[in-house]
């Protein structure tokens, strides 16, 4: 079975399996949520998601390995998702 989410840089099964549980089957569908978005769903749905998945999928959104996602993005990132944190909690 071709799964379109594994064909994307940086995104392995078990990232692949994580999206496709919170309801992200395709690159469109990462592309409408986004990486912040995609990143809080998987942490929500309770999966033990490290920041890498977010800078992954971010990478994978830009086609570049996640250690290339500039320093100022993962930032912005990182923020972004603090914004959308009720409670600070360390991810």
């Amino acid at each position: 079975m071709n799964d379109e989410l594994q064909d994307l840089r940086n995104l392995g099964k078990t990232s692949a399996q994580w999206l496709h549980a919170v309801g992200i089957h395709s690159a469109a569908d990462l592309r409408r949520l986004g990486a912040v978005d995609a990143y809080r769903a998987v942490k929500t749905r309770g999966f033990r998601a490290s920041k890498v998945l977010l800078y992954a999928i971010e990478g994978a959104l830009l086609g570049v390995h996640w250690n290339d996602v500039p320093l100022e993005r993962k930032e912005a990132l990182n923020k972004a998702l603090e914004a959308l944190s009720p409670a600070r909690q360390k991810t």
